[in-house]
């Protein structure tokens, strides 16, 4: 084995000239080896000690194995020979780039030309040469159509006739049947497992970007991404489809058969996992920097036709936006859910599916069709299909609450539900009956979507981690969203609503953080918003309304005094737990059901950028009669008047990278320390207080409490269901104030936003790719690598 022979060699400081084949081939020339061999026979010391000792030879190197995939797309691949070669100089490539990367010296390497690269060799053809990375894009884009080696042959004949792969349309061999194409090829698992080394090479180049620390300048675009997705490679639209396609047609049971993947193994994952993260990392996109109408759906046209303006540069974000058939929609819907829906099945049918684990990929696949396409959202909300997309979100929010490796899946679920959740239809379509019964850790209930997405709430705030508090404001949002559309709560999430205000509006928790109010102000929304517009379906919430009454009279005489202030951040010392998880009334949970676990000890993890507070992540939208909706937001976000922050929703901790204006209006209110530790104080608790939105249930206590009173001392009554029955009979017409109109908080696309997924992607993927370890123990600088 020639290989492993000639690392050692290639350390050696003399320079190897380029011309010195016999040399270099011995790289490429093995046959049977695999990506695990290259990676063992290649050590990181050995890699780097070129790097510093002979940088001649590491330079020779990448470019004449560049020049090997060039000729192997020049030529078709036609011999058994010259796809070895070309897999084992991919193979190569992927092993050494990441050495590349983390080396700020060697960054523009590939971007440079090489010296008399051109085809003549002599010097007038250099003007015109390619970075070496363009050569190397192009040539996997052309790998990837190659017939016989990653695509079928449509020619069933001898060699001699082979079809020149620069005359092949490349969107007759689309990989998959699905958007933009009706034919499904004979899967062939040598074309599927070639398609995985070439994609793994593809996500290789696209992983500069981890070696960047995070910024908020959405101006520094991945150069590769942004070459590979131009209008230069003339496979765009063919490779974007096959990845889509390859991913939303997977079906993991194996041909519906339960069990049925024991007896066979599947060549097809690997390729489909490599397809998810290839696509979501080429989408990596930052939506609020652009004007493209394509982009917010106001366009229509055939599949994917030309629009004018032309939309975003980065072709796939382009094709994304512009898919708009709804049996397309219907396609990528239904295999989006049928994959999240896959680690559910195991849980009441275990080992009948293969068990898929990207489902982290899937999520931010699901996120960018719905920001970049909105025809795509609003067909997902059509129906009551969203509700296969909400419940398996649901399942992995409950799961993962305890788990400290997974608070980015704990952000991705909850910004979903939070984009789903701007739209009338999202609340709507909650008030479909809840029977699906997948095992979950929460307590038994019977009732809706919207009861089951309250009690997963209430586990996710009560009893997940503490990291999960900067997404308690996202969760109250959606349930604030969906509110005024919800037309019957179950008793239990009723109780489970009531006992977070219990929670949150108890003096300490008030007192000890500048925000923590606004879950007060978020809560008390939601009450009055099914109060005003949902009273009749409503007898639970009413109920458990006026049973813990005392909660909103307490509320209403918050002492504002200094010494209250102080006694009440007393008590914070005796009560350690941010919220008590006594008196939930939790009782049993789901029969099946696992407890939430936390990770196990020394689990890697990848940190995260800080996400914007939720004023910068929604924008207000007030409902009008006809249900459409106005934007309320003020022009370009002014800093509140002196003593008057803005309503429930203001400022949300400033993310690390933003310039932090509503700290200074803040300390007016309250009176920072000379240790800079912010303290309240009176005028800061009555500049809310005095905004408290009681009055619709002060009026409805007023009302209702002496007549059920009545009814109990008449009665003589404990019994509740007599109660329910007169609530659900009596009516409030005429005694409330004027409704008021119903704010939306959507969710608005910027830069914060854009960052945090590009870290979190990126962390996926970097924890995913264990085997082979592509960048494990390099130089990463989007985030750091953690043991919890």
């Amino acid at each position: 084995n020639g290989s492993s022979a000639s690392v050692t060699m290639f350390v050696s400081p003399q320079p190897v000239e380029a011309t010195d084949d016999a040399f270099w081939d011995q790289f490429w020339a093995d046959t049977a080896t695999s990506v695990q061999d290259v990676f063992a026979l290649v050590p990181a010391a050995e890699i780097r000690a070129v790097r510093e000792e002979s940088p001649s030879n590491l330079a020779t190197l990448c470019y004449k194995a560049v020049e090997k995939l060039v000729q192997g797309a020049e030529s078709g691949c036609h011999t058994e020979k010259e796809r070895q070669i070309v897999l084992n100089c991919c193979r190569l490539l992927t092993r050494i780039l990441p050495y590349i990367f983390e080396d700020p010296d060697w960054r523009g390497f590939f971007w440079s030309t090489v010296p008399g690269a051109g085809r003549g060799g002599g010097d007038e053809d250099d003007e015109n040469a390619r970075p070496l990375a363009e050569s190397l894009l192009l040539a996997v884009a052309d790998l990837l159509f190659c017939p016989d080696f990653t695509v079928q042959s449509h020619r069933r004949s001898t060699v001699d006739t082979a079809e020149d792969i620069h005359s092949i349309d490349s969107c007759e061999y689309i990989w998959e049947a699905g958007v933009g194409f009706a034919h499904s090829p004979q899967p062939n698992y040598i074309h599927d497992l070639n398609r995985t080394e070439l994609l793994k090479l593809l996500l290789t180049c696209f992983s500069e970007a981890m070696y960047l620390p995070p910024s908020s300048d959405s101006s520094n675009a991945n150069p590769w991404v942004q070459f590979f997705c131009s209008a230069e490679n003339r496979h765009a639209l063919p490779l974007f489809t096959s990845l889509l396609n390859v991913v939303c047609a997977y079906d993991p049971v194996g041909y519906g058969i339960p069990y049925n993947h024991l007896l066979f193994s599947d060549y097809r994952e690997p390729l489909v996992e490599e397809a998810a993260q290839v696509l979501i990392v080429t989408l990596d996109y930052d939506s609020s920097t652009s004007s493209s109408p394509t982009v917010d759906g106001t366009t229509t046209g055939t599949a994917m036709d030309d629009v004018d303006p032309p939309g975003p540069d980065n072709l796939f974000v382009n094709y994304l936006s512009r898919i708009h058939r709804e049996e397309d929609f219907q396609f990528i819907l239904k295999g989006v859910a049928r994959l999240l829906s896959n680690p559910l099945l195991q849980t009441y049918l275990p080992n009948s599916a293969k068990k898929i684990q990207f489902h982290q990929e899937l999520l931010v696949l699901f996120w960018k069709l719905c920001d970049f396409n909105k025809k795509f959202l609003f067909f997902v909300l059509k129906s009551s299909d969203v509700l296969d997309i909400l419940v398996p979100v649901l399942y992995f929010l409950n799961d993962a609450r305890a788990d400290q490796s997974r608070v980015g899946l704990m952000h991705i679920g909850v910004f979903i539900l939070l984009l789903l959740s701007g739209e009338r239809n999202f609340g709507v379509r909650l008030n479909k009956p809840y029977s699906v019964r997948v095992p979950m850790d929460i307590p038994v209930f019977t009732g809706t979507h919207a009861d089951l997405l309250i009690i997963v709430f209430h586990k996710i705030i009560t009893s997940g981690h503490q990291r999960l508090q900067p997404l308690f404001d996202c969760l109250l949002t959606i349930v604030v969203n969906v509110s005024p559309y919800l037309k019957s709560l179950s008793m239990v999430a009723a109780n489970k609503l009531l006992h977070l205000l219990e929670a949150f509006s108890t003096t300490w928790f008030l007192f000890s953080a500048v925000q923590n109010h606004h879950l007060v102000f978020f809560l008390l929304e939601v009450f009055n918003n099914i109060i005003q517009y949902q009273f009749d379906g409503n007898s639970n919430l009413v109920y458990a309304v006026i049973r813990k009454r005392n909660v909103f009279h307490q509320l209403a005489n918050l002492p504002t005094d200094s010494q209250a202030i102080q006694k009440g951040l007393q008590r914070k010392k005796k009560t350690p737990e941010p919220i008590s998880r006594t008196n939930s009334q939790d009782g049993v949970s789901m029969e099946g059901s696992r407890p939430a676990a936390p990770a196990e000890p020394g689990t890697l993890k990848t940190s995260l950028v800080a996400t914007p507070g939720i004023d910068k992540l929604t924008e207000k939208s007030q409902v009008s009669e006809d249900g459409t909706m106005r934007s309320l937001e003020p022009e370009s976000s002014q800093t509140p008047p002196e003593g008057n922050p803005p309503s429930a929703v203001s400022d949300g901790e400033p993310w690390s990278g933003e310039a932090s204006h509503p700290r200074r209006d803040r300390r007016r209110l309250s009176s920072a320390s000379s240790s800079g530790q912010w303290t309240p104080t009176p005028d800061w608790v009555m500049s809310w207080k005095s905004k408290l939105p009681l009055q619709t249930i002060m009026r409805l206590l007023q009302v209702l409490v002496p007549q059920v009173e009545k009814i109990c001392i008449d009665k003589g009554l404990t019994d509740e269901s007599e109660i329910l029955k007169f609530l659900q009979h009596g009516t409030l017409v005429g005694l409330l104030p004027v409704p008021h109109p119903i704010l939306i908080r959507k969710y608005q696309a910027n830069s914060g936003t854009a960052m945090w997924f590009r870290t979190y992607m990126w962390g996926v993927i970097y924890l995913r790719n264990v085997d082979p370890p592509i960048w494990y123990d390099t130089d990463v600088k989007l985030f750091e690598i953690q043991r919890v």
